[in-house]
């Protein structure tokens, strides 16, 4: 890929002119001309490398969750792996994918595009001051669980619950460490070896699964520790590979000289971003208090019996994985492509905003057919996904699982939009909006939780979740334009939503036309041939007419990038 070259003007001022200064755009290499080609190159051209290894780095979490799904089934075992697998997770995004890369990677953006001597020494403050408060937080956690254990054990299903948090409690500053590295290496350019640190996970979990599928371990519960262990093991491999990637661009220092003034603003904008994905963390706990009730507490709740049974957590959170796989590869590759950019661009406000305008195209462009396609295809994909074998899930467990997929789907836009949001508010220093935002949704998502549950079971979680989403996403974009007094969403902007969704309705008629017209499925290889004719038929009807409309959404994914001639842009290392 080219090198974009700084440069203020290559032209001789004519007498008497004043000479042309640069606009921040042009000084960061960047033309603000008509289409902004540049800028626009080195997102489309971020925008493929986060996807690529991410879609190989979800396809590789894909076989492990059917590798689990078919050790564990849909029982107790598999709720009490996956509440013990998400409490690390949330965790790093919280700290290392979320408040603390908020705050910190837009200063680090700043003093690296300055070429400050200070951005080594903050980046190795940060990174310091990371691993010692995650450290501690992890050892009071791993008293808290064992005196727990200890005092009141309660029955086998709880026991193996609170043993496997025990023993996946330290991944989690290993994650948080590397969700911050990646940061970094997508500042210096380097999207790939980020994008491609969770494949390490997947492969360790996937290799300690296949003791099972050989038949040297045939007990799920000892498995289940095992597999947990194994994914400790690949969150240290993890934080070695971001080292190993960082090498030549960051000097790791003890020295903190300088870093004073940049580490006090990063404490000024962490603590409301920390207080707002806090409460949206706490609400995705909320979510798995509520669906391992039955085993951390018991059969009542609130004095009444509770909806959800010992399967409820494992179906639930499997489920998320399924709607989590095009957001993964797609919606949150636009978000993390557009970050580092929106930064570069923050105070060059013709640039920032068409920066954004394209990033919210690009995730409605991939977003919407998502919501919709995953809609139409749940039952098959559910079936072929994580039924098909003796341990797998069942027609009961199927079932539930595609009406928890049908709550999550129809937000899957609304969830890539947020992202981008969020991240332009984070670009320009704004943390608090997004904060006060996220408590008022913590609120409305748990109203909803306990009004849904008792009607639609595991489901009721899954639409919780999407409304709360979609009423964000359409606040988050009132607020956007008016903190920063332009229409975000312009005639420009609203007729290629309006194609968009044009496109995705005729796409959705056509699979919805080949669903009517195949026989039912009630066998593993039906459902597979269902879900294959569908999704070849949703991408080619989809192509074609996004291609007929000249829908520029297309062309941009495909757009050359720039080099990695400077910070912050593309490189596929």
């Amino acid at each position: 890929m080219s090198t974009a070259q700084n440069e203020s003007t290559s032209e001789t001022p004519e007498a008497g002119m004043p000479p042309h200064r640069a606009t921040p755009s042009e000084q960061h290499g960047y033309r603000t001309g008509g289409h902004d080609h540049h800028f626009a190159g080195a997102m489309a051209g971020a925008i493929r490398v986060v996807s690529s290894l991410t879609l190989l780095s979800r396809f590789a979490g894909l076989a492990r969750d059917v590798a689990t799904a078919h050790i564990f089934g849909s029982g107790p075992t598999a709720s009490a792996f996956r509440a013990a697998y998400a409490i690390p997770n949330l965790f790093r995004r919280l700290f290392g994918e979320g408040a603390l890369s908020a705050a910190f990677l837009p200063e680090y953006t700043r003093l690296v595009k300055n070429g400050s001597p200070v951005a080594p020494r903050l980046a190795s403050l940060v990174c310091w001051l990371l691993t010692l408060v995650t450290g501690v937080l992890t050892l009071v956690l791993e008293g808290v669980l064992l005196l727990i254990l200890s005092i009141a054990p309660g029955d086998a299903d709880r026991a193996l619950s609170l043993k496997l948090m025990m023993l996946m409690l330290p991944m989690m500053p290993m994650v948080c460490i590397t969700a911050i590295l990646g940061g970094m290496l997508q500042v210096h350019g380097r999207f790939g070896p980020p994008a491609a640190a969770p494949i390490l996970l997947n492969v360790f979990q996937i290799a300690a699964g296949a003791l099972f599928f050989v038949g040297f371990i045939n007990d799920a519960s000892t498995m289940a520790y095992i597999v947990g262990a194994a994914a400790g093991l690949a969150s240290i491999a993890q934080v070695l590979w971001s080292l190993h990637a960082l090498r030549g661009s960051v000097a790791w220092t003890h020295v903190y000289d300088g870093a004073a003034e940049s580490a006090r603003l990063i404490l000024k904008r962490f603590v409301p971003v920390l207080l707002g994905l806090g409460t949206l963390q706490l609400n995705t706990m909320l979510d798995v208090v509520i669906a391992m009730w039955p085993i951390w507490v018991g059969p009542l709740m609130f004095g009444l019996k509770h909806p959800l049974d010992d399967a409820s957590n494992g179906i639930l959170s499997y489920t998320q994985a399924l709607y989590q796989f095009p957001l993964g590869v797609f919606g949150l590759a636009v978000a993390t492509a557009v970050f580092p950019l929106l930064s570069r661009a923050a105070d060059d406000g013709e640039l920032f905003l068409s920066t954004l305008r394209r990033g919210l195209r690009l995730s409605l462009f991939i977003g919407l057919p998502a919501s919709l396609g995953l809609i139409l295809v749940r039952h098959d994909l559910v079936a072929v996904v994580y039924s098909g074998s003796k341990t797998g899930f069942g027609p009961d467990a199927i079932g539930r699982a595609a009406n928890v997929l049908m709550g999550f789907a129809p937000a899957v836009w609304a969830y890539s939009l947020n992202h981008v949001y969020t991240r332009a508010f984070y670009a320009k220093g704004d943390t608090s909006t997004p904060m006060k935002l996220a408590v008022c949704m913590v609120a409305l998502n748990l109203t909803l939780n306990l009004t849904l549950l008792w009607s639609l079971r595991e489901a009721g979680l899954a639409w919780a979740t999407a409304i709360s989403a979609t009423v964000q996403c359409l606040i988050l974009g009132w607020l956007c334009s008016r903190r920063l007094g332009v229409r975000i969403i312009d005639a420009a902007t609203l007729r290629a939503f309006a194609s968009i969704a044009v496109v995705t309705l005729a796409m959705s008629a056509a699979v919805f036309t080949l669903q009517w017209s195949l026989p039912e499925a009630n066998r593993w290889w039906p459902h597979a041939w269902r879900l294959l004719a569908a999704c070849g038929v949703g991408a080619i009807v989809f192509t074609a007419a996004a291609w007929v409309l000249k829908l520029p959404e297309l062309r941009w994914l495909l757009q050359r990038g720039v080099g990695r001639g400077n910070p912050g842009l593309v490189s596929a290392e």
